[in-house]
Parts: structure tokens; sequence; C-alpha cells
């Protein structure tokens, strides 16, 4: 991971994941890129082609917003060697994902803003857009991570061939900490499979890719969502990663008819590999 893209409003959700992205990038040794997207207010500015800030008050304005990246800065990465910043006017959707392929990045850290611990957080926001469309790893986060030092990282799939590449990407974030990775199968009424094939398939993974400090699970629930977050909260995961299809991101997991028992597995830090 060498460079890291955080992406920042400001909010406080910002501020979760640029502390996130602090404690990941200083273990990872990674370059930190802090993007922050200006929509101008209408009229003060002619945003086409060619474009000079002539006006004052675009010029005062974006002057304020590159100070308040400075102080951002030195307030969340002040042992982060190499942090840059960026400016730019698009929208916050168009820009990460502009900003990414021209700067290839090698991760995205977002923050999340959902009302309620089981809120659907993703749906409909640029969060979940990112997620949904991105070809780059992203870590979505709802909470303080001033502590994050994981030891426990779950990885939760299918396990099948096409999945290796998003794998071997979610490695090259776990080899970064010292930690158990936790193989996670989850089997539904609907889509069951016998233990011993699980197993087999997993256990050819570990090997082609010389694993060693890992635990295979085999998980029964009503659904892959609630397995995923029933299995992670027995275990006190400290993040949760799965690949996704980008059809609808990660939102299905976050549903209101996912009960309050999950709450605490529901904040965790969710990393997503689209395949």
């Amino acid at each position: 991971m060498k460079k890291i893209l955080v992406p920042t409003d400001f909010s406080k959700s910002s501020e979760y994941a640029s502390k996130l992205a602090s404690k990941i990038a200083s273990k990872a040794n990674s370059e930190v890129h802090l993007l922050h997207m200006v929509e101008l207010p209408t009229g003060i500015v002619d945003m086409g082609a060619g474009t000079n800030f002539s006006i004052p008050e675009s010029m005062l304005y974006i002057r304020k917003v590159r100070d308040r990246l400075l102080d951002y800065k030195k307030d969340f990465f002040p042992k982060i060697k190499n942090v840059k910043h960026a400016i730019r006017f698009q929208s916050p959707f168009e820009g990460i994902r502009d900003y990414s392929k021209k700067n290839s990045t090698d991760l995205i850290i977002m923050g999340s803003k959902g009302h309620t611990n089981l809120e659907e957080i993703l749906i409909g926001s640029n969060t979940e857009k990112v997620v949904r469309n991105s070809e780059i790893p992203v870590i979505v986060t709802k909470k303080n991570n001033d502590s994050f030092t994981p030891k426990d990282i779950v990885f939760a799939s299918s396990f099948k061939p096409k999945k290796n590449k998003a794998f071997e990407r979610f490695l090259d974030f776990s080899n970064n900490f010292d930690c158990t990775i936790h193989l996670l199968k989850i089997n539904t009424p609907q889509k069951f499979e016998n233990s011993q094939d699980t197993n087999e398939r997993i256990k050819k993974i570990t090997d082609t890719y010389g694993l060693e400090n890992y635990t295979i699970n085999i998980y029964n629930d009503s659904s892959v969502e609630k397995g995923i977050l029933h299995f992670a909260n027995k275990i006190n995961a400290d993040i949760i990663a799965l690949a996704t299809h980008g059809r609808s991101g990660l939102s299905h997991i976050f549903n209101g008819s996912i009960t309050k028992s999950l709450s605490k597995s529901a904040m965790r830090p969710m990393l997503t590999f689209k395949v």
C-alpha cells in the first residue's frame, strides 16, 4: 500500500476516517493523499475551460479551504512524513473516482454518516457509490479508531477461484499487521455446502499463499450478512473484509432489519474489494 486516499469534508465521520488512515499509513509506511471537493456557491466563479480565479470572493474561499486542509494535516497526520493534499471542483463521487485513477492510489478510506448504528448508512450516499464502483479497495468506518491495532481480521468469502484476486489484495493489506486472519464461509439454508468441501477449497488457498496465522471457519446463519456480523461479534474482530460484486455495495449489511445485538459488529471498519 504505497498510496492511501482519504476524502474529507471536515465532518466528524471524515475525522474518523483520517484517524484510521493515519494508523494504517504509519504501519504500512504509506503516502497519504487528502482530497477535498469544493462546490462553489453559485455565481461566484465561472468553472469553464481556461477560467482564472479573478474574483476576490472566490480567491478568499479557496484560500480558506486550503488553509483548513493544511491545519487538518497537522492535526490528524502529525507522524506521517508524506501527506499531500488536493482540492477538486467535482461531485464527491466523481472527484474520488478520477483522483484515485490519476494518482494510482492503492486504498481509499472513507467515513460514513449514519444516524443510528443499524440505519442503512450506505444507501444513496457517496460512500456507497464509491464502494460499489471503485476498482480500488475501500475501507468504510463509522466510529473513532484512535486505538486501531488490528489483531483479528475477518475475510468473508465463498473462496471460489474468481475471488482469488480480491484475496491477494486483502493479503497486501493484512500483511502490514501482526494479526490472525479468520477465513469465513457462511452457510445459509438457501446456499448450503458441506464442511468437507468448504475446508478443502479454503485449504488449497492457504497452501497456495503460504498462510500461517489463520483460522478456517464455517458459520451457519439465516443470511450471509447476519452470519458475517454474528461471527465478527463473536470473535470481537477489528475489521471485516469481503468482496463485493458492485451491484449494491454493502448497504444491505447495515439495513434496519438486523437486530440491535449486531450493532457492535455493524460499527466495525469494513474493507471491500470489487470482483
